[in-house]
């Protein structure tokens, strides 16, 4: 997956599946950009300081993000 950025937030190009996806907010770029820094999507909002009332959109976001593959949920580390 590779970002690039543009004045509205990014173009998400997946080479796998050749999928180009918009994201409409650099919030949000922001925070895609940092889900590896962090243990969870939750965290990672919060590092952002994505303000609470709106968590609910920026996890849709993700969410969708994941349904197209262009993000991977991590795998889970051995209890």
């Amino acid at each position: 997956m590779a970002l690039r950025p543009e004045p509205f937030g990014a173009l998400v190009y997946h080479f796998g599946t050749r999928k180009l996806s918009f994201l409409k907010s650099k919030t949000l770029v922001r925070v895609v950009e940092t889900l590896a820094d962090h243990p969870t999507a939750t965290a990672a909002l919060l590092a952002c300081e994505v303000p609470e009332s709106q968590r609910p959109t920026y996890v849709k976001a993700l969410a969708d993000l994941a349904r197209s593959q262009m993000i991977e949920r991590r795998p889970e580390e051995p209890a």
